[in-house]
């Protein structure tokens, strides 16, 4: 067959036939022909006003939402401890490095040391932020900060 103009067709299952009402019961869309019972819902735009009403009064049934949430995401916390574990002494502490030893997830962005356990290797950290404490404790042992 030639491809022509007069012989091009949709593809298969593209067109879909809209739905036939008002043939009769038997049809299963007869009667009130999908368009729901009498009076105001029957009329073309009188339902709209009481979706209204009916939005309305879940819009006030609502609570409010309270306070505030902010966008910027919050530094994932790292102790002493799991530096203590998972790295050699020397060792440079990146975001990368501590997510390549699964110390934070994958998606994390930014660490923050905190004083919490004991660190006795001297370790140099860059891209990561401390508490006050934390920072002290790791000059004392002679750590790097950038």
């Amino acid at each position: 067959m030639k491809l022509n103009i007069h012989t091009l067709k949709p593809a298969r299952g593209a067109h879909k036939k809209g739905k036939v009402i008002g043939r009769g019961n038997a049809s299963g869309h007869g009667t009130s022909a999908t368009r729901g019972g009498k009076g105001q819902t029957a009329r073309t735009g009188g339902a709209h006003s009481l979706r209204q009403k009916a939005f309305r009064r879940l819009m006030q049934s609502t609570p409010k939402l309270r306070g505030f949430k902010s966008l910027e995401t919050k530094p994932e916390t790292v102790t002493f401890d799991m530096l203590e574990r998972k790295f050699n002494t020397g060792e440079k502490v990146t975001v990368a490095s501590l997510i390549e030893k699964n110390i934070v997830g994958e998606n994390v962005r930014t660490a923050k040391v905190v004083n919490s356990g004991k660190l006795t290797k001297k370790l140099s950290f860059e891209g990561i932020k401390f508490t006050a404490k934390a920072a002290e404790m790791v000059k004392e042992l002679g750590g790097e900060i950038k």
